[in-house]
């Protein structure tokens, strides 16, 4: 398929209504867990991993939700990019915790949010760049046709996008010292020494220490901000919370432990085909038997 197909299909998709996408989404999700046995195998591993199945019975009913919200993740994507910024945003059915946000501004310093691979994870930057300049970090996708189509879908409003790079991350200190805000993803794997391993769900992952670094240079206030997605397409719901940091201890741990926490309020919303776990290039593994902290 060339590129100009997959734009105008794209293109198509976002002109239908969000409750049939998420339909197409399910079915998606199914066929692609039907189909690529390294797909379905890592989702598997890693939602086992997790522990969050209260047993075998429960554990096939939450993998069968996993795979339609992850095919629902995918296919919401034209709809979220593509739409008016105002009707995807008009899509928040309900906000919680905002107050967080305007309490944080009084400080001056800036504001770091934090947004797992949780629900709709595209929504809380355009969201949060409607209100305030938000500056969110980015790795540019493989295909080099869709990164267009995402720069167009992500910055509208006050947001602004950094690559994952020195000159992004200096992008970054550079919008705190104006007491701007920032948008990271904590359980992004980092590339060789910007990360170090602490444990995900009881399994040492490779995570990220820029945003500890970002936080106690700057004074900002840390926040957690995620969306659910709910049910037939009825749009999302947005959560704001401060993530209180103490510095003297492990802050990537602090920060994997808010997120299990946000995983575990609705499971089959985590990305969990999302190769959490590997070892990036140039990094050595973590000891076997060791406890990452």
């Amino acid at each position: 398929m060339t590129p100009f197909l997959f734009k105008s299909i794209f293109r198509l998709l976002s002109f239908l209504p969000l409750r049939w996408l998420h339909g197409l989404g399910t079915l998606l999700g199914r066929i692609t867990f039907a189909s690529s046995k390294q797909y379905a195998a890592r989702t598997e591993e890693n939602l086992r991993q997790s522990k969050l199945a209260k047993d075998e019975l429960d554990y096939a009913s939450l993998l069968k939700r996993t795979v339609a919200e992850a095919g629902k993740s995918i296919v919401e994507l034209p709809w979220v990019w593509c739409r008016p910024v105002e009707k995807v945003c008009a899509t928040v059915q309900s906000c919680h915790g905002w107050e967080h946000v305007e309490a944080a501004r009084t400080s001056g310093k800036g504001m770091i949010f934090l947004t797992p691979h949780w629900g709709c994870f595209e929504i809380t930057g355009l969201y949060i760049g409607q209100r305030l300049p938000i500056t969110n970090l980015y790795s540019p996708p493989k295909q080099g046709w869709l990164e267009p189509v995402m720069r167009r879908g992500r910055e509208r409003g006050l947001a602004r996008l950094a690559t994952a790079d020195i000159s992004g991350v200096r992008l970054l200190y550079k919008a705190l010292k104006r007491g701007e805000t920032i948008g990271l993803l904590p359980d992004q794997v980092p590339s060789q020494g910007e990360g170090v391993w602490v444990d995900f769900f009881a399994r040492p992952a490779y995570t990220m220490t820029l945003s500890g670094r970002l936080a106690e240079s700057s004074g900002a206030t840390v926040l957690l901000a995620y969306a659910e997605r709910l049910p037939k397409g009825a749009g999302y719901t947005l959560n704001f919370e401060p993530l209180p940091l103490d510095f003297s201890k492990s802050v990537p741990l602090q920060i994997n432990a808010a997120l299990e926490r946000v995983i575990a309020i609705a499971p089959a919303q985590y990305l969990w085909s999302y190769n959490r776990y590997k070892v990036p290039s140039g990094v050595l593994p973590p000891v076997a038997g060791e406890h990452a902290c």
